[in-house]
Formats: structure tokens, sequence, C-alpha cells
């Protein structure tokens, strides 16, 4: 389902996601309207814009907390205008996967965002590397990230992007292998052993951008 106040983005998210395949269960202008949408349909994925009627200030995050509390682990896909630190790290509060933010731009990229909606409603993440980049420069307490290379951070920040091993490799000029070995590291170091119910890789990123 979409939330977004700007009838021609809407209609634009709405016609792009579903030449892609996607169906569209509803689409809203206000944040009551979208807590109501997630607990009528149970949506796969919310992608919610940040600022809504009426104040334009917060109501669509603020909304998108409520249904996620309503409807436990509601997959949240937050777009906005600019990168607004303070509700990024809000929505990753709670430690559940299936959380992405995105600005407005990278939906001119296509192939970038139904890949983003996809990612999150699988329960990964999808995060614009300029909000990544803003919630890394926050002072950070000491931790479990202390013991994490410099390479193992580029890697775990390339994940938090939503990037495949062989996009990181890509992106790093390395292979495939020499990322897996720098995941397995970073996993051991983030306490984070192989289990049949949590996703280490979601839970590493969140532990990331958290901080």
């Amino acid at each position: 389902m979409i939330a977004e106040d700007l009838a021609l983005l809407r209609d634009g998210m709405i016609r792009l996601l579903r030449d892609h395949g996607h169906e569209v269960v509803a689409a809203v202008e206000d944040g009551e309207a979208l807590v109501r949408a997630v607990a009528g349909h149970k949506p796969d994925v919310c992608v919610v814009d940040v600022r809504m009627p009426p104040t334009f200030t917060d109501e669509g995050v603020q909304a998108a907390l409520a249904a996620r509390e309503r409807v436990p682990g509601t997959p949240i896909l937050i777009v906005s205008q600019y990168v607004e630190e303070t509700y990024a790290a809000e929505l990753l509060a709670d430690g559940g996967g299936g959380v992405g933010y995105l600005l407005k731009d990278r939906i001119a990229d296509v192939r970038e965002f139904v890949e983003a909606v996809e990612r999150v409603a699988g329960g990964g993440t999808a995060m614009d590397p300029e909000v990544v980049a803003q919630l890394l420069t926050r002072r950070r307490r000491a931790g479990p990230l202390d013991e994490l290379t410099p390479r193992e951070r580029e890697v775990l920040g390339l994940m938090a992007e939503g990037r495949s091993n062989g996009g990181i490799a890509a992106a790093l000029v390395v292979t495939e292998g020499a990322v897996e070995k720098h995941i397995s590291s970073i996993f051991n170091k983030l306490g984070l052993p192989q289990s049949e119910t949590d996703h280490r890789r979601v839970l590493a990123v969140l532990t990331y951008l958290r901080g």
C-alpha cells in the first residue's frame, strides 16, 4: 500500500508498481487512513511519505510506527524529500527487519525503487546512501562495532544500502569470496550465530545503523 499526499507522485508509484507485477491494495493521503488501511489489508509492504497532512511534519512516519505496532512486523519503506535523521533512527529503533528509507530522488530510478520495495517486503533493509552516511555521523557508544576493521565497516555499510554480495564485490573491486569472508567475520564480531529464525544480515545492518 502507498501513503502519499501528492496525487501525481502517488498515482505514479501505483502505476510503476503495477507495471512490475505488484498489486496496490490501498493508496491513502493521510496518517489516519494509513493506520486503518494497514489494519484492514495487512499489506506485504507500505511505502510511506514522512510529511503528510495536516501539519506536514512527521505524520507519515508516526502513522507508520503506529501501524507497525498494531500489525507487528509490517514492512515499512519511508520516502522523503530530505534526510530526516531522527525519523530514520526511530524507524530502526524496534530492531525488526523490513525497514527502508529512501530519498524521493531514488524513485526516478525505477529498477532501484522497485528492488527496494521488494527487499523491504522480504524482511530486508533498503537504506539510502545519504541516510546511512548521516546516521553514521552520530556519536556512537563503545561496543562490538569497534571491533570491525575499516574494510568490514565498508562492507557493512554497503549491506545497509541493500547491496548483494556481488554488488559489494563490484563496488570494492574484490572477489565475492573475499566479501563472504568479511561478512562471516562481521557476524562473529557482532555475536550473531547462525539461527533458523533470525536473519543475520538484517540484524548486522540494524546493529550498524543504530550504532
